[in-house]
């Protein structure tokens, strides 16, 4: 815990810093040659995204839960990939840590201000995945500025809320919480629904369930139907949640 905690309070700047340091001796490793075009992902996501794993240079977005942006977020991180989180005040250190989010390799700015796109720019530059929970819209020429950056650098957008232009987009409905009875019992995991949608007309709408998280606090997929109805609380322990 005492590690996890270090990990978490090292400064923004200083891991930046060590990010673009890791970015430039990429480029110079590969010699300007293409960097992989697919990183893997969460397992229990592989079966929402276009190919099975997240494309470098692409952007997706996430509706109706933080947890699910970083569990997209945990593969590459996990791989060795440096990763960002911007505008989510509200992130959980630990839980983000579970699911396998290295904290050493994870810059966060949690209050970027007005100029947050631009925050978000200068993280693509040298960070493999970034999340961002956007404060405002976001135009379609400003969508495609930072789409031919992400091209660029090969890095991965993972927005929390409605994203022009995605690789794919992850919508979570039907939330419902398990181990409550009859005004008693303690929360022990919640199910949920999500629908992919991908770019283009030959990519087909795909709906899965999953357990986010279940009992144990992982991410899996669900093979009962969940209970839903009432008022749902927040995540105790875990990640808070971000409504699109």
């Amino acid at each position: 815990m005492e590690e996890l905690a270090t990990a978490f309070r090292r400064p923004a700047e200083e891991k930046l810093a060590a990010a673009h340091s890791a970015a430039a001796r990429a480029r110079r490793l590969h010699g300007g040659e293409s960097q992989p075009q697919a990183l893997d992902t969460h397992p229990a996501l592989t079966g929402l995204l276009p190919g099975g794993a997240l494309r470098a240079g692409a952007a997706y977005s996430v509706e109706g839960s933080t947890t699910l942006a970083m569990a997209l977020m945990a593969g590459p991180s996990a791989a060795g990939g440096w990763c960002g989180v911007v505008g989510i005040p509200g992130f959980g250190a630990e839980a983000a840590a579970a699911l396998g989010v290295d904290l050493d390799r994870l810059v966060l700015v949690p209050q970027p201000g007005p100029g947050w796109l631009s925050v978000v720019t200068a993280l693509v530059d040298a960070l493999t995945v970034v999340v961002v929970a956007p404060p405002a819209q976001v135009g379609a020429a400003e969508a495609a500025r930072l789409a031919a950056r992400l091209r660029q650098r090969d890095g991965i957008l993972v927005a929390c809320g409605p994203w022009p232009q995605t690789e794919a987009s992850l919508t979570v409905s039907d939330s419902g919480w398990w181990g409550l009875g009859a005004g008693h019992g303690h929360l022990t995991g919640r199910q949920v629904s999500v629908l992919a949608q991908g770019r283009g007309t030959a990519v087909r709408p795909r709906r899965m369930r999953l357990w986010l998280p279940d009992a144990e606090g992982r991410i899996r997929l669900a093979d009962t139907p969940t209970v839903t109805g009432g008022h749902e609380p927040p995540e105790p322990g875990w990640l808070h949640e971000v409504a699109g």
